[in-house]
């Protein structure tokens, strides 16, 4: 792209072409491993999907951000392939289903489970580096 029109592309969308590359390559690979994750382990009793990518891509990304990698790799790995990789919405909803289901217990045990787990892969990853640092 020539510069006078990455300018203009850069200054209309107030994005970087190389950023959005990196974060749309990133995020293309965190979605097809959330669906193959999705497809081996899926179950009709518990979202143990849900629960897996949100631990793994919590404790990714933080291994990124505690290792201190460049801001290239934090577009490719943490804001791209963890942020499509992991999900919010699919976490809040299946644990409403689960209570609307009359699986109150599995509901709060989702609800916990992600939050307290997700904050151990983080913990894990700060105190390996800890170890190897």
């Amino acid at each position: 792209m020539s510069g006078a029109l990455e300018s203009v592309a850069t200054l209309s969308i107030g994005l970087e072409l190389e950023s959005a590359h990196l974060v749309g390559f990133g995020g293309a690979i965190g979605a097809v491993l959330r669906h193959l994750v999705y497809l081996q382990f899926s179950s009709e009793r518990f979202p143990w999907p849900t629960l897996a990518v949100n631990v793994i891509g919590s404790f990714v990304f933080a291994l990124a951000i505690f290792a201190g990698a460049g801001e290239s790799t934090i577009q490719l790995v943490g804001i791209g392939a963890c942020g499509a990789f992991t999900t919010f919405s699919s976490f809040s909803v299946e644990t409403v289903q689960l209570w609307e289901r009359g699986d109150r217990r599995l509901a709060v045990v989702n609800a916990g489970g992600n939050l307290g787990l997700s904050l151990g892969g983080i913990a894990l990853a700060w105190g390996l580096l800890a170890l190897v640092g």
